[in-house]
């Protein structure tokens, strides 16, 4: 689609067939100081883990790249359709040098909801268009400078917190790191019976997989172990100078183990030595059991903006899980043999992104 030109901008979706093309927004988000989650290499994992087909709007003037808006085209049986920015990622959003191309992408975006059949458009993160429905009170962020050396990093958890990573240390659980399928076996082991716990359908085991593949040089696994049994587990991301311990999760006899205390305090110390600087402990839901936790790790919660448009005459796309028409689902969820959580989830979960 070549959308026409608005306020001197020349919209079109981005063709994903064309390497150059999408090498040359690669670039514009590593100018543009952009997030992991305006990558196209990030939609590109998204579809190839999940099936979600990559979108994209491009804003030109006179040739030059003036901005992006990164979607994933969400089709679900269960949600709707709907076009996420960014898919199964807590950031993305408009991308632009200038008020005049976020109106003009926002605009494009809107048309091209329409004319696809879309319910909707998500934006995690970036500027809100004025017109758009926009909120802070759903999700934070946490993030913190990395400590200089190994004590320093033990010391700057608070007190009560530090005390729980000492006592998982003393149990000298194994560590490993590494890409291998081994290391995504663990991980996915751990994962898909922690978020089964919690009452969420599971992300499929090709998703992590793709994102590994997609950026082979700026992610990892890091499991702890109790001989050979994994305890927890997380699969993290290296961005901008910053670690990001993205999908983690622990089996029940983590919590005695202290084993996910013992899993984020080895990551400081992991990321720090490969050159990292800050750690980005991710979003959470505000007031949720995850926010205490990395708040009582001295991590200082930040609002995040998010923004969302609806097609006329369309329902608003609902996926948060606090919502009251979920709560029986959530709870029966939790009760399923995790075999057949594992069998069913990821086909609930593409509809999540």
């Amino acid at each position: 689609m070549n959308a026409p030109l608005r306020a001197g901008h020349q919209l079109r979706v981005l063709d994903w067939s064309d390497a150059g093309e999408v090498s040359r927004i690669e670039g514009f988000v590593a100018e543009c100081g952009g997030s992991l989650f305006h990558r196209p290499a990030w939609l590109r994992a998204v579809a190839a883990g999940t099936g979600q087909r990559p979108a994209g709007l491009v804003s030109e003037r006179l040739g030059v790249v003036t901005g992006w808006l990164p979607l994933t085209e969400v089709r679900s049986a269960l949600f709707g359709k709907a076009l996420v920015s960014s898919g199964f990622g807590v950031g993305g959003g408009i991308l632009a040098e200038g008020r005049e191309a976020e109106r003009a992408l926002a605009s494009a975006a809107e048309d091209h909801a329409v004319r696809h059949g879309f319910s909707g458009i998500e934006l995690r993160g970036g500027p809100i268009p004025e017109h758009w429905d926009a909120w802070d009170d759903k999700h934070c962020g946490f993030e913190r400078p990395l400590a200089g050396d190994d004590e320093a990093e033990l010391t700057a958890i608070p007190r009560k917190a530090r005390a729980e990573v000492r006592k998982g240390l003393g149990f000298g659980h194994r560590i490993t790191i590494g890409r291998a399928a081994g290391d995504l076996a663990a991980h996915y082991a751990c994962f898909s019976e922690s978020v089964r716990n919690l009452g969420t359908p599971v992300f499929p085991r090709s998703l992590f997989k793709a994102m590994l593949e997609a950026f082979p040089d700026s992610s990892d696994i890091l499991t702890v172990w109790d001989g050979t049994r994994p305890l927890a587990s997380v699969l993290s991301f290296y961005h901008a100078g910053a670690v990001m311990p993205f999908w983690g999760g622990g089996v029940f006899a983590a919590r005695g183990a202290r084993a996910n205390e013992v899993m984020y305090y080895e990551l400081m110390l992991h990321a720090r030595r490969q050159g990292m600087t800050r750690f980005d402990f991710g979003r959470s839901k505000t007031g949720s059991g995850p926010f205490a936790f990395k708040k009582n790790w001295g991590f200082a919660p930040q609002p995040l903006t998010y923004g969302g448009w609806t097609a006329p005459g369309q329902p608003a796309r609902n996926i948060d899980p606090t919502d009251a028409s979920y709560s029986r689902k959530i709870d029966l969820w939790k009760k399923l043999p995790l075999p057949l959580a594992n069998t069913l989830g990821p086909w609930i979960a593409r509809g999540l992104a």
